[in-house]
């Protein structure tokens, strides 16, 4: 069977190929159980529920920093549910897996712009 040049596939976890697939909230499953959320320039719920944050790249550097939070909404993103501080700078965190027990919410500094992937 011919496939298509440009066919979009990923390797799974079993090393076989599968088609891209995107999550109930439409974003694109990076690899299998990951998930991806791109061009963050305001407060946002990566994720509603418990998880893990695994990247974040500084895309567009800021003037001020940004933050990591476990918690479910934008508004209650504080100090106290803080678990990570995103530098004003451009460049990528090194990468971690930080368990969050209530949601991911990512706040970008003034002028940010960031993409993150999650669990």
């Amino acid at each position: 069977m011919i496939q298509s040049f440009f066919s979009l596939t990923a390797v799974n976890a079993s090393k076989k190929q599968s088609p891209l697939q995107v999550d109930s909230q439409g974003a694109l499953i990076v690899s299998e159980g990951s998930s991806s959320v791109l061009n963050i320039t305001a407060a946002t719920v990566v994720k509603a529920t418990p998880g893990r944050l695994v990247h974040v790249s500084v895309i567009v550097a800021g003037s001020t920093a940004g933050s990591a939070n476990d918690c479910l909404t934008t508004g209650a993103a504080a100090v106290a549910n803080q678990f990570a501080v995103i530098p004003a700078t451009a460049g990528q965190l090194p990468p971690f897996q930080w368990p969050c027990a209530v949601g991911i919410v990512i706040v970008p500094g003034t002028g940010q712009t960031l993409a993150v992937s999650y669990t």
